[in-house]
């Protein structure tokens, strides 16, 4: 089969917030993590999980899971790790607390991606830098921000070519932008149970 698009879940967060691993917290019996995925079903020619514990954890699940190439760096190390073990030029990045991912604008932001390094969704502005398209071509200005221990998502942003989506043309394919809502804390967690989708 050939691979024109990968997408990776990061789910290898401290979760110090939630107090233990986020990507096995139930929501109506189901973890986290599987929530996610199943959103992700059909979107990408092939899926990843990026994850720094036990990884047997994750077999029952049937898809590759690596740990971080270079561990210690959060979510700017999980996004190079899923650069360099995807199999297509361009991933769609999500992470492991986003369980209303709108399978439509995940369809859309990988559709985006042709002449550009990054394809990332701006929320009043702000790029959403968890729930984006990254090409290999970022490959070496994330390397190159790692390793001076510069980790803000977006810091390599102003090396590569960025298409941002705004709030309008997102807003077809997921109408309240669920897709950003995520999950950090027991507070969250208990809510997003209220209305987690079957």
């Amino acid at each position: 089969m050939s691979i024109a698009t990968s997408a990776a879940v990061l789910a290898g967060g401290q979760s110090s917030r939630m107090g233990t691993d986020k990507a096995f917290v139930m929501i109506r019996g189901v973890p986290l993590i599987a929530h996610v995925l199943k959103r992700l079903k059909g979107v990408a020619d092939e899926t990843l999980i990026i994850a720094n514990g036990p990884l047997d954890h994750y077999a029952a699940f049937g898809l590759p899971v690596y740990p971080d190439v270079l561990p210690g760096k959060g979510p700017l190390g999980g996004i190079y790790t899923a650069l360099i073990h995807a199999h297509a030029e361009h991933t769609l990045i999500v992470a492991v607390d986003m369980p209303f991912l709108a399978p439509a604008l995940l369809a859309h932001l990988l559709t985006l991606r042709t002449g550009y390094d990054v394809v990332v969704p701006r929320l009043e502005g702000y790029p959403q830098g968890t729930l984006a398209v990254y090409g290999k071509s970022c490959l070496e200005p994330i390397r190159q921000r790692l390793e001076a221990g510069e980790l803000k998502l977006i810091g390599f942003y102003d090396q590569v070519r960025v298409r941002s989506v705004d709030e309008a043309e997102m807003r077809p394919y997921d109408p309240d932008l669920r897709s950003f809502a995520n999950i950090n804390t027991p507070g969250e967690l208990s809510a997003a149970a209220q209305d987690a989708p079957e």
